[in-house]
């Protein structure tokens, strides 16, 4: 028996949220485990001292952990690429605003975590079906 049409958009709607939860773990993931590490590499980077450097490192590390999530959860590289895009496009806009002083190294960070949230949510939008169903 078939089931029915609203409780399978309920169940696909719920599934694209959940998946976006765990990009958001997997996000603040990827940055807790590996910002340690750089300081034990010689890397220390200052979002008072050096924003440009210190946001791309911070970007760098929520898309590790949101890449090795993806793939371990089945999805290929376009969409994965994707969404690690999503952690560096709010820079494209802040960065002119950080060396014309409208904003400063913790300003650059807020503005571009608030906009890679809906981001996000745009690469996976774009994705939808990917998203929404099971068969990752």
């Amino acid at each position: 028996m078939d089931e029915p049409l609203q409780t399978t958009r309920t169940r696909h709607w719920g599934r694209f949220a959940l998946h976006y939860l765990e990009m958001i773990i997997a996000m603040f993931a990827g940055m807790f485990a590996l910002d340690p590490v750089w300081p034990l590499l010689g890397v220390d980077l200052s979002y008072d001292r050096d924003p440009e450097l210190a946001y791309l490192l911070m970007g760098f590390n929520m898309s590790v952990g949101m890449a090795v999530w993806m793939r371990f959860r089945g999805h290929e590289w376009p969409a994965t690429l994707e969404m690690c895009v999503a952690m560096f496009v709010p820079v494209v806009p802040l960065f002119p605003l950080l060396w014309l002083g409208v904003i400063d190294g913790m300003g650059l960070m807020t503005a571009a975590h608030i906009a890679m949230f809906p981001l996000m949510l745009a690469a996976m939008f774009r994705r939808l079906d990917e998203y929404a169903h099971a068969h990752h």
